[in-house]
């Protein structure tokens, strides 16, 4: 029995993907965008039980890039597509639901990520483009900060068509690119082995406490900034 625990858990991780895909298009994107997080905390989970208990497996592994390919591949490419169909403004004279289909390329660019990482013996201790969980928790935070922000200027920014597929671009971009990006996987708790990690996590407590939703954005782009710098600076 132990050895299935962790794949349990990893079919929660898919059955909140499913959810989350189900009130997306009902319009619920707030609902959406907390059951992505549900997903995200259940995919955190399955590898480190199974780390914990030692239940491995092969089939976990295809079954846990199978739900991820429906919470972090198909549910964010759902939003992206339903943030088009509201934007009010055109892209380029054409009416922006016209590109709504768009948002969908992120789904696209997930699974192959997705498919590489099974694939990539490079990949064990940190990551080769950004993760998908990483990729939709931003998205899914769109709706949220247009639900707690006050104001006009969060709905130009994120209901701008031009914002809205320069994202998906750069999105599905990061997610197959060949930048390595750290894990936070500790094997110790040592500064000198995890300095790039507690600054990261310190920051992103601080970005939380300021701007709460909105901080998420920002938690990413310092995820991949700091990445960047490591990379350039193998001591730190």
């Amino acid at each position: 029995m132990k050895k299935h625990i962790p794949n349990a858990i990893t079919c929660l991780n898919l059955f909140s993907g499913c959810l989350a895909l189900y009130f997306a298009f009902k319009g619920e994107l707030v609902i959406t965008a907390y059951l992505v997080g549900l997903a995200a905390v259940f995919d955190f989970l399955d590898g480190m039980v199974a780390r914990l208990i030692g239940a491995y497996s092969e089939i976990g592994k295809q079954l846990d890039s199978l739900a991820d390919v429906v919470s972090f591949g198909v549910v964010p490419g759902a939003i992206l597509f339903i943030l088009l169909q509201r934007a009010d403004a055109s892209f380029f004279g054409i009416p922006a639901e016209s590109f709504a289909f768009f948002g969908f390329l992120v789904t696209i660019f997930s699974a192959l990520r997705l498919a590489k990482f099974n694939i990539d013996t490079r990949q064990t201790d940190s990551f080769i483009g950004l993760p998908t969980p990483a990729c939709t928790l931003l998205v899914a935070s769109l709706p949220l900060i247009l639900e707690t922000t006050d104001g006009l200027l969060a709905y130009e920014i994120i209901l701008n068509p031009v914002v809205l597929v320069t994202l998906t671009v750069i999105l599905s971009y990061l997610l197959v690119a060949e930048l390595p990006l750290f894990a936070l996987k500790f094997k110790n708790f040592t500064w000198q082995d995890n300095a790039i990690r507690f600054v990261f996590l310190g920051l992103s407590v601080l970005l939380v406490v300021l701007l709460q939703y909105a901080a998420i954005p920002f938690i990413i782009l310092l995820y991949v900034l700091l990445s960047v710098i490591k990379r350039a600076s193998p001591t730190a």
